[in-house]
């Protein structure tokens, strides 16, 4: 498929600025969320950092005046509910943060860039909020946004146009593997969003029935079995495009367990965990959405280089120029 740029340089600075003033209000208003400040850094043996699939290698510095290691976040799960209760939010209300990343693992490629940018999101939700239906009302609440923002966008921006369909449907980790049990989770997860546009793709980081998981999860902040990714397809590079990975978040009884599936037991003694099991900690849904993903999918952009500047392998460097991507 030829890649035409539909907008020019400056005039995608605009877009974006645009863009993410315009889903920042539709997202606050959908969830009653209000902006707080976020860290960049977080002490290294606080426990609160995200350890994302537990190999990723967090980027460290020492501080001059006290000599404590720090640890440029990999994303603010865990401080997201730490903050609920320092703030004091009330039931169903909480919090949205831009949180900036640098992910020094992360392998480059039109998706991925060791530069991070999303809306962290965290609300505060009862026990009788646990359930599959709450997950999916939020979901839908989020999908809703995203939709406002695109056709706003599309109205202002005529050459962009709006093609994510108008619902949002939901399937398992588990329902694609029995459904497509010789594909990998990256070919079910282009499946899906072939068949239905638009996927909250339900309950990841458990080991499926052939013992493999379909994506990993730190054990410590979804619960498993009411978490997601919110899947569309892209129509710009043919493929299934991440907008969001959400959950509603661990209690006493999915932490423990998580924890001992992972044999990880031993973080119990971390401030955050030892928070958490003495009920000092509300209950929460929470999740992040990529700011720059969001940009590229409705701009229409091939390159998440041309929504954000960040540095790249001269392969990736390469390949834009190829398809006349301009990174910046």
């Amino acid at each position: 498929m030829e890649y035409i740029q539909k907008l020019d340089l400056l005039t995608t600075q605009r877009a974006i600025e645009f863009l993410r003033h315009r889903f920042q209000e539709e997202l606050s208003s959908a969830l009653s969320l209000t902006r707080v400040s976020a860290p960049l850094f977080v002490k290294k043996d606080s426990g609160i950092n995200d350890d994302l699939n537990g190999v990723e290698r967090p980027v460290c510095f020492d501080v001059l005046e006290t000599g404590e290691i720090m640890e440029v976040v990999h994303s603010l799960a865990k401080w997201k509910r730490m903050a609920l209760a320092q703030y004091g939010f009330p039931m169903h209300t909480g919090l949205y943060t831009d949180m900036n990343a640098i992910r020094r693992d992360e392998v480059c490629d039109r998706l991925h860039s060791i530069y991070v940018d999303q809306w962290d999101w965290e609300a505060v939700i009862d026990a009788a909020d646990r359930t599959e239906a709450f997950l999916r009302q939020t979901v839908e609440k989020i999908y809703g946004a995203v939709l406002t923002a695109a056709d706003c966008l599309a109205e202002k921006y005529p050459v962009l146009d709006n093609y994510l369909p108008r619902q949002i449907s939901f399937v398992t980790t588990y329902e694609l593997e029995e459904r497509y049990p010789d594909k990998t989770p990256k070919q079910r997860e282009y499946a899906a969003v072939r068949e239905y546009g638009a996927v909250f793709l339900m309950q990841i980081g458990d080991r499926l029935k052939s013992g493999e998981k379909h994506d990993g999860r730190a054990p410590d902040y979804d619960d498993w079995t009411l978490n997601g990714d919110l899947l569309v397809y892209n129509r710009v590079i043919d493929d299934a495009f991440e907008l969001s990975s959400m959950g509603i978040r661990v209690d006493k009884t999915a932490l423990v367990a998580q924890l001992q599936k992972e044999n990880k037991e031993e973080r119990l003694a971390l401030p955050f965990h030892k928070a958490l099991m003495e009920d000092r900690l509300p209950l929460s849904i929470g999740g992040g959405i990529g700011q720059s993903r969001l940009c590229m999918l409705l701009l229409q952009k091939a390159h998440i280089g041309e929504v954000h500047a960040s540095v790249w392998p001269q392969s990736e460097i390469d390949r834009c120029k190829e398809i006349g991507a301009v990174l910046l």
